[in-house]
């Protein structure tokens, strides 16, 4: 890690005799746009102050503790002494307890990532855990307690450095079952290939690492807009989006067209207006499963074109010489005169003797 970045946690890795000593460093840096809140008549600054209930008046912050409300009875105040004696593991130790397939673990659980650095010290015990790790594909399940809590975490390589990524219990997981109970829906495979179509549409040239956050942009623009006494840009109404699709054929169709038209294709102009659809939904299925399907297998086919070695690319040429009627077309038209076809092109039509 560099000299510059500033560490957050200092202790080791412990699994079985190994130690490593190492600082965590944070791997995420969020960004926002700093907003506090201010009294709108004259801009000061509203500030939030604790005061207790029962004496109604401002308390230090060496006063406040824990409390647990129960349901329908009595506050129980817990104290710093209380806290102390819970069975909390080595604030100081990352305990590593096995070594698993990272596909076992559901991604829900993940949450924040820290950077794992050591100094030379430590560089060879760090070192070995690397490659550990990089040669046999797993991650390591850990323990570790950071501030005051003990958390479920993962050590990973990511760009040769361990990051170690904290993750909820797995008690903490709720159940999807409720969420969406047995939906009774038939998919026909018309449908299925026109949502293929699209995915692939979409997908075509997608970049994650050049998405950008547009509202955090947007808001910088107005804060300094307001800074520089200059008019405030305003976006326009945000996009309306139906709750209802009647027709889901249609709505996949005109899905397509629309993403292929904003990455500058050609294939709304393939499959033709919004105006020209089919008669009926039979008609429209019959006639727009094939194209999809075609569509669907020429882009993926198009990646493996790209990948393909020097010496097929010389190849190519000579497999489109098996076109044998453009050729005779090519050959026929070489042997009429080009002048004589120009002044038959260009001569108006005679008229006729009444």
């Amino acid at each position: 890690m560099p000299t510059s970045a500033r560490s957050s946690w200092k202790g080791a890795i412990s699994f079985g005799l190994v130690t490593v000593p190492v600082r965590l460093y944070p791997a995420v840096r969020e960004h926002s746009v700093p907003l506090h809140q201010v009294h709108v008549k004259d801009g000061s600054r509203v500030r939030m102050k604790r005061f207790c209930e029962a004496e109604d008046k401002e308390i230090p912050y060496e006063e406040i503790g824990r409390g647990y409300e129960s349901p329908g009875g009595p506050t129980v105040v817990l104290t710093g002494e209380d806290l102390a004696t819970l069975p909390v593991g080595s604030k100081k130790v990352i305990d590593v307890l096995a070594f698993i397939d990272a596909g076992d673990i559901d991604p829900l659980m993940f949450s924040k990532a820290y950077y794992v650095g050591t100094d030379q010290a430590g560089a060879k015990p760090y070192v070995l855990l690397r490659e550990a790790l990089t040669e046999s594909n797993l991650v390591a399940v850990t323990k570790v307690t950071l501030s005051t809590r003990e958390s479920l975490a993962v050590l990973r390589v990511h760009d040769d450095v361990l990051v170690l990524q904290t993750m909820l219990w797995p008690d903490e997981l709720t159940p999807a079952t409720d969420v969406t109970p047995d939906l009774k829906a038939t998919v026909r495979p018309q449908e299925l290939a026109m949502a293929h179509s699209l995915m692939d549409t979409l997908s075509e040239g997608f970049d994650l690492g050049q998405l950008r956050d547009e509202y955090q942009d947007a808001l910088q623009g107005v804060v300094d807009a307001r800074l520089e006494g200059a008019e405030v840009p305003h976006e326009g109404p945000p996009r309306v989006v139906g709750d209802n699709v009647i027709d889901l054929m249609a709505a996949l169709k005109r899905s397509v067209r629309a993403a292929e038209s904003a990455r500058g294709g050609n294939g709304a102009r393939a499959r033709g207006s919004d105006d020209a659809e089919p008669e009926s939904d039979s008609e429209a299925e019959s006639a727009s499963a094939p194209k999809a399907a075609a569509a669907a297998a020429t882009r993926k086919r198009a990646p493996v074109k790209k990948a393909t070695t020097p010496s097929a690319r010389k190849t190519a040429p000579a497999a489109g010489k098996k076109t044998a009627p453009a050729k005779s077309a090519a050959k026929t038209a070489a042997k009429s005169p080009a002048k004589k076809t120009a002044a038959t092109a260009t001569q108006p039509p005679r008229r006729r003797a009444s």
